[in-house]
């Protein structure tokens, strides 16, 4: 394995995006502006046999301020929340094709079935993925017991960002590949685990 000299040295690219002068108020804020943009996750779960598994998700919560934590609205009959029994280590992420930015979750899920949760996130749309079986149980509302919430509890977050449109981040990238000089169009930033548990406050796990 490099030393951080050595892998700084071979990695120009890494080494001229990150950008560990930032603060947390600002890595929140463009972590929202991302999300938001992009609306869409791809939750990574892994199975028994060791095979990870993808599906697109839309978070049902709005992040803000001391609360990074995804919630998911879900059928809780369908496999991921089998995969998520065997192994609750997850992955999210996000991408902006408009911009390019993108967001990395590295975490934990945990299923919930708080009716309360559920309440404050439901969406109508849901109903279109579980459907009304028309048995008086089943209904397809934020009532039906095969609704439960995934919540990701973040221990690292990563995430690219730039505000220099498709043009400029075009041509900078092409002078690069001229030059043979490595570029960044964007900023590479990481809210650490300790930066997490700093949002949560000292008594939460």
């Amino acid at each position: 394995m490099s030393s951080p000299s050595e892998r700084s040295r071979l990695d120009p690219y890494t080494t001229q995006a990150e950008n560990k002068h930032i603060t947390l108020p600002e890595k929140i804020k463009d972590l929202c502006t991302i999300i938001k943009a992009a609306k869409t996750g791809m939750l990574v779960t892994r199975n028994t046999e060791g095979n990870l598994h993808s599906r697109a998700m839309n978070p049902a919560n709005m992040l803000r301020e001391g609360q990074l934590n995804l919630v998911f609205l879900a059928n809780n009959v369908s496999a991921k929340f089998e995969e998520i029994e065997n192994d609750s280590h997850v992955n999210v992420s996000f991408f902006d094709s408009s911009t390019t930015n993108w967001v990395s979750y590295a975490g934990r899920a945990r299923v919930s079935q708080d009716r309360d949760l559920i309440h404050r996130c439901w969406s109508m749309s849901v109903t279109g993925y579980i459907g009304n079986l028309k048995d008086g149980v089943h209904t397809g509302d934020e009532n039906d017991p095969r609704v439960s919430a995934i919540e990701v509890v973040p221990d690292e977050i990563r995430y690219w960002f730039t505000e220099k449109g498709a043009v400029s981040r075009t041509v900078e990238v092409t002078a690069g590949a001229v030059t043979g000089k490595a570029v960044s169009p964007g900023e590479l930033c990481t809210i650490t685990k300790e930066e997490i548990q700093l949002l949560r406050g000292p008594h939460t796990a």
